[in-house]
């Protein structure tokens, strides 16, 4: 009897053991969280949103326009702010009634109802939203979901809505106070959303170091000014190509929480989430630069 017990604890520490060798090599391989590699993989295929009415705010640039550009190619019926040309030349199903080009100022309040209805007289539904337009800080503005989004969704019955937060919003980093709390607190009111409104699908996508033309754009901490420095392509920082494709995956598949970026960004993320102690220490030790560092994908 104590043989076979002694034989049971042994098999459950080394199958812990590998469950862990495992899951850090995952960390340090992927370029997203575990779940949507697997998703990627096994789940459903972007094509499955074929026919779907998608609303993209803020799809001129980066993750934007690629997600929009990705959903082109699996003929997903759009209203963007984009040059239609381009995603027509990506699918051959899709023609000019089925992208929808849509001037939109999110700090006019007052014009989004009427921006809902332009949508709603186009399309006739709308099945996902996309909330994607922002700024960085170095602060991203995020204005809170129309009621009468909500109501659209509940009268569909299976509303998406699909948000860009960002992996400021999971693990905190230097020099944007009030974006990691915006984006903090994207990540916590959509997961309440989910609690309150089952039947609406949310999807919180965190990219770590893209290579967009973000930063550009970003706050400082004069309000009149801009950061203006410019991103390239570099050994740690995803394109936003990549990005658009597993942002599209995320969106396939319902995820509720997905956050994606090359190593070690991935690798830091979780073990900031799944481990505090050790999250104290990793933070510690790489200080107020080496976080920086890693947030804008810098190679030492």
């Amino acid at each position: 009897m104590v043989k076979n017990m002694w034989c049971f604890f042994t098999f459950l520490g080394l199958a812990t053991m590998l469950y862990y060798i495992v899951s850090i090599l995952l960390w340090i391989i992927l370029d997203s969280d575990i779940e949507l590699a697997f998703k990627e993989r096994f789940g459903k295929p972007v094509k499955s949103l074929e026919g779907k009415v998608c609303w993209i705010v803020g799809a001129s640039s980066g993750i934007g326009k690629s997600l929009a550009l990705e959903l082109a190619k699996n003929n997903t019926q759009e209203e963007l702010s984009i040059v239609k040309e381009e995603a027509l030349k990506i699918s051959s199903k899709l023609d000019e009634n089925d992208i929808f080009v849509l001037p939109m100022d999110l700090l006019d309040f007052e014009s989004h109802e009427s921006k809902l209805k332009l949508v709603l007289e186009k399309f006739g539904t709308l099945d996902i939203l996309v909330n994607n337009a922002g700024r960085s800080q170095r602060v991203k503005s995020w204005d809170g979901i129309d009621i009468n989004v909500d109501r659209q969704a509940n009268k569909n019955g299976n509303g998406h809505i699909a948000i860009t937060s960002s992996g400021a919003g999971l693990v905190p980093v230097p020099f944007s106070p009030s974006y990691c709390g915006a984006k903090f607190a994207v990540n916590g009111y959509f997961a309440a959303l989910k609690v309150d409104e089952p039947k609406i699908d949310v999807t919180c996508f965190c990219p770590g170091p893209i290579a967009t033309p973000f930063l550009e754009e970003a706050f400082t901490e004069n309000a009149e000014s801009k950061y203006g420095t410019p991103i390239s392509p570099t050994e740690r920082r995803m394109t936003s190509e990549r990005c658009g494709q597993l942002f599209a995956i995320a969106i396939a598949n319902k995820t509720m929480l997905s956050w994606v970026g090359i190593f070690p960004v991935s690798f830091f993320i979780y073990i900031c989430s799944y481990f505090p102690n050790l999250r104290k220490l990793v933070m510690h030790l790489l200080g107020t630069k080496g976080i920086q560092k890693l947030r804008e994908g810098e190679k030492k």
